[in-house]
């Protein structure tokens, strides 16, 4: 049986419920304690899965919707996006103002000395730039340009989990299995994303293809 919008409306609170839930069980964990003496780290590391958890849902949405034949389930892509670069958001405050006390050259300091914390920043970017684009009156705008721009999603999507394995010391079972996770869900979109490289680097590809072997 096909959803109709009354079920897109109850999945969309059923998402601003779970996600809310997140941040209040986050704040409470910090007001009572249950994250240790210094909760800094637990506070950074909480809420960057957050956003990779997020934006992992937010690509399940297309294979889910594809599989079962439920196209109104698109309509709740763009809230997940959204979430995602809101706990993206929470993350870098937290380590920005909790960590480094928004001491900005320290901030410099420690994105040239860590690579993660580059990858970090393109992937902030790439979100940042995805929300503000993600209304409909832009995607009429823009046309061809907006796709194009939200195909960037698959770049954030392997990046994210990278930057999360480099961030870590030690545990670095979950973070591979975040990138495992992310390498299957790139994979399903295989020809959608081979499509988009060969708009993005169309004379390469030819020079490639048409070179003596």
């Amino acid at each position: 049986m096909p959803l109709k919008p009354k079920h897109i409306i109850g999945l969309k609170v059923i998402i601003h419920l779970a996600q809310i839930f997140s941040l209040t069980w986050l704040v409470f964990a910090v007001i009572n304690g249950h994250l240790g003496a210094d909760p800094v780290q637990p506070i950074i590391h909480f809420t960057g899965k957050a956003a990779i958890n997020t934006l992992m849902m937010t690509l399940l949405i297309s294979p889910v919707a594809k599989k079962f034949k439920q196209g109104q389930l698109i309509r709740t892509r763009r809230l997940l996006g959204i979430y995602s670069f809101a706990w993206a958001v929470i993350h870098l405050t937290a380590f920005a103002w909790l960590d480094l006390a928004l001491q900005w050259q320290l901030i410099g300091s420690e994105i040239i000395k860590r690579p993660y914390l580059v990858l970090g920043a393109v992937i902030w970017i790439i979100l940042l730039l995805l929300t503000i684009t993600s209304t409909q009156a832009l995607q009429r705008k823009m046309g061809r340009k907006w796709q194009q721009l939200h195909n960037w999603v698959y770049i954030a999507a392997i990046l994210a989990p990278i930057h999360y394995y480099w961030s870590v010391k030690s545990e670095i079972l979950e973070p591979s299995l975040y990138i495992a996770g992310a390498l299957f869900l790139l994979w399903l979109r295989k020809e959608k994303i081979q499509r988009w490289l060969h708009t993005l680097l169309p004379s390469k590809i030819s020079v490639e293809k048409n070179s003596p072997k």
